[in-house]
């Protein structure tokens, strides 16, 4: 299913997030994630790279050693860099404020991938933070959620990290890297780390400190379900998006990929209940990423980014979302 085909035919909209070329040397934009604070305000953040990725589709022919993905730099420095924008969207899901995100400086970078990566934007207990991953803390790249506390000046739009906490994995914290970790919007501090089976961590955004709160078996899934967007109250129950990725080697026999997206049902205890039977895309290419949902005015809205290179919201208009609720309810396992 192509989902923003089926939510505008219903009545919804497709919005694209762009913020000025000069601000970004005109590459990517991506992984955007939506959020509704107290306030009421439409926020998002938006992921910034220092490259443009072009990524070979379905039968298109490329002689690029590198295989179907090329990361093109428009300046000397070829590590990956990450910055963050947050915007402020109108009731209409256009943009109205935009600032690069000013981040301590800590440490000094020691790996190739740069900055916090796929962060997802929350406001607990009236403190927003954004949470993702950083991998440039150690020299193998190892990689961590990271809980960054922030501050919004909404009068000059003027946004800054107050402080900052790298979470361990709960237990022996031996893996490599952890990532794609969901906020549980309606449960400050929690995190759904895994979805089949499911795992619920705690995490302390002022101490270096994570609990596993939760492990449950639930439906088993045709693929390994990771994190996308937020987990939301929906009704009486939750839901959320996850991904999955198609792993595959190309006519050259280069490591290729497809994500698609899946609807998945919790319930108030955080048992997994229903889970989209087939998954979907936004726009039918094969690199799309959600990070992010809220409900609006009854409607759901979802942010993705598109191959790297561009950031859109997306509003699932409420008769949709229903539809999607049932047949994840129908989902045999």
């Amino acid at each position: 299913m192509n989902l923003v085909q089926k939510s505008v035919e219903y009545g919804g909209k497709l919005a694209p997030l762009v913020i000025p070329e000069g601000l970004t040397s005109g590459t990517g934009l991506m992984n955007p994630s939506v959020f509704i604070d107290d306030d009421g305000d439409i926020l998002v953040n938006l992921r910034h790279v220092n490259y443009t990725l072009y990524h070979a589709e379905n039968n298109q022919k490329y002689p690029s050693p590198w295989g179907p993905l090329s990361y093109l730099h428009p300046e000397k420095d070829q590590r990956l860099v990450t910055e963050n924008y947050l915007c402020r969207l109108d009731e209409n899901l256009k943009m109205t404020n935009y600032a690069r995100v000013e981040m301590l400086e800590l440490h000094t970078p020691i790996w190739e991938f740069v900055g916090l990566e796929d962060a997802r934007l929350v406001q607990w207990n009236g403190e927003y933070f954004l949470i993702g991953v950083r991998r440039d803390t150690t020299t193998n790249g190892q990689g961590r959620m990271e809980f960054s506390r922030i501050s919004i000046n909404k009068d000059s739009w003027k946004v800054k990290e107050t402080s900052r906490v790298r979470i361990p994995a709960p237990g022996e914290d031996a893996s490599y890297c952890e990532k794609n970790w969901v906020p549980i919007l309606d449960m400050p501090n929690h995190f759904v780390k895994w979805t089949t089976p499911t795992e619920v961590v705690m995490a302390n955004p002022d101490e270096a400190v994570c609990t596993q709160v939760m492990l449950k078996e639930g439906p088993s899934a045709p693929a390994d379900q990771r994190g996308s967007s937020h987990v939301i109250p929906w009704g009486s129950m939750r839901i959320s998006i996850t991904h999955e990725v198609d792993l595959y080697k190309n006519y050259l026999l280069q490591k290729d990929a497809v994500y698609r997206h899946r609807l998945c049902l919790w319930d108030d205890q955080m048992n997994l209940v229903g889970m989209s039977p087939n998954n979907f895309s936004f726009l039918d290419a094969q690199v799309e990423f959600c990070a992010g949902a809220a409900v609006h005015n009854g409607d759901l809205l979802i942010s993705f980014g598109f191959q790297d290179n561009a950031a859109f919201v997306l509003q699932v208009p409420k008769p949709v979302v229903e539809d999607m609720i049932l047949e994840a309810l129908t989902y045999e396992h």
